[in-house]
């Protein structure tokens, strides 16, 4: 009798949901156990789901561009090897295709192409209203892929119709890919979860240049770039000690405070978005620690190599949005469902009044704004001021030889 198993989502993955970004066998073909079968991708990481045993390509439930739910069935697999006997023919195998209703206006024969289409394909056919005969398909047998339709779209194939947007001229329209759409997805589930509040303060960072100027070659030389980031992660703990409830996560019934600071860092992808990688228990890391931990998820992110644990289980955020040149930023969305994020702004010499023996002084300093935007359902203004006067002590008085 012939063993049909399924493929499942792995329930631990991070986020709630996640999009099938592609599948490595097509239905028919043979795959040993711990394979790479499929790829999936959440608006944090992207992983690969081994096939669970050794077989061949039974069903695909959930096509490129689909979305599917920790523990939710991908695909069907039938065990046994296709030299043992089995042929790719001897049980029925299929691709599940979603039925599509046509839209009005959308000639029979436009329809039965489309049939013949993918479902990601499909898609993009339609958001972009184009007819499928007027595209070259570089696919098995001519049949078009997703790519064949992104380049027909970037050459411009699909702009605004005249009749449609009287006096409008051309434009171009560029597809979600499917980070974009999880990240928009979050943001939105974010502001409509959390009241959210922000309270900026301003930092004189001359301590802690002092002390990455003296340091920097020593951290180099022992396999850690020195960052600013690394000062910020180790001052976060400290104001923590002050506002412990920054660190915890709100629930209907009580208030979840957290012991471990797992401290999520955005990192940019450039017009792929923003992702955010976690130096986990960084209240017990030295410094050194921090910034070589931090060197190390920063390569991976932009190099597409973290893993799911590298992006899991944060309780507080970072974002540095200083270093594209913004000054203040306001809110920061927060990082669902942690309480608060921090924001730190360009770093730029302000003019300031000091107090030197007793009297006034105008000095240049580098100064930058930093914010604290909180879930105020957890949060109150007193709290956060006290966590934020912490957290700037913690960098204007950075001694200089520590390490």
């Amino acid at each position: 009798m012939t063993e049909i198993i399924d493929i499942v989502v792995p329930v631990e993955q991070e986020g709630t949901k996640a999009v099938v970004k592609s599948w490595y066998k097509s239905v028919g073909e043979a795959i040993t156990e711990g394979e790479p079968l499929v790829e999936l991708e959440t608006d944090k990481v992207a992983v690969e789901v081994p096939s669970p045993a050794t077989g061949i390509v039974q069903e695909i439930l959930i096509s490129a561009d689909g979305e599917a739910e920790p523990g939710g069935v991908l695909g069907r697999l039938r065990l046994g090897h296709l030299h043992e006997g089995a042929s790719a023919d001897a049980a029925p195998a299929k691709v599940s295709e979603v039925k599509v209703r046509a839209p009005q206006g959308v000639s029979a024969d436009a329809t039965s192409h489309e049939h013949r289409l993918s479902p990601a394909v499909r898609r993009l056919v339609r958001e972009h209203d184009l007819q499928p005969s007027l595209i070259t398909g570089t696919g098995k047998g001519g049949r078009l892929t997703r790519g064949d339709v992104q380049a027909f779209i970037q050459n411009g194939g699909a702009t605004r119709s005249p009749a449609a947007a009287p006096g409008a001229g051309p434009v171009r329209q560029i597809p979600h890919d499917n980070m974009r759409r999880r990240i928009a997805e979050h943001m939105l589930r974010s502001v409509q979860t959390a009241p959210h509040v922000t309270a900026v303060f301003e930092a004189d960072f001359s301590a802690i240049i002092a002390h990455r100027n003296t340091h920097k070659d020593d951290y180099n030389s022992r396999g850690a770039k020195l960052t600013f980031t690394a000062y910020f992660i180790a001052a976060c703990v400290e104001a923590m000690k002050v506002t412990p409830t920054v660190n915890s996560r709100w629930h209907d019934d009580y208030l979840e405070v957290f012991e471990d600071i797992n401290i999520g860092v955005g990192v940019a992808l450039g017009d792929k978005g923003l992702i955010v990688p976690v130096v986990g228990q960084a209240q017990t890391r030295s410094h050194f620690e921090i910034a070589k931990e931090l060197q190390t998820l920063t390569d991976k992110a932009r190099n597409n190599a973290l893993a799911p644990a590298d992006v899991r289980g944060g309780t507080f955020s970072i974002s540095n949005h200083g270093t594209s040149g913004s000054i203040v930023a306001t809110p920061i969305i927060i990082n669902q469902p942690q309480s608060a994020i921090l924001g730190v702004g360009k770093l730029e010499k302000r003019v300031v009044v000091r107090t030197v023996d007793g009297a006034d002084s105008i000095q240049v300093r580098p100064m930058a704004f930093v914010s604290l935007t909180i879930d105020h359902r957890v949060l109150d203004g007193a709290q956060t001021n006290a966590w934020l006067t912490k957290f700037v002590d913690g960098i204007e008085n950075w001694p200089l030889q520590s390490a």
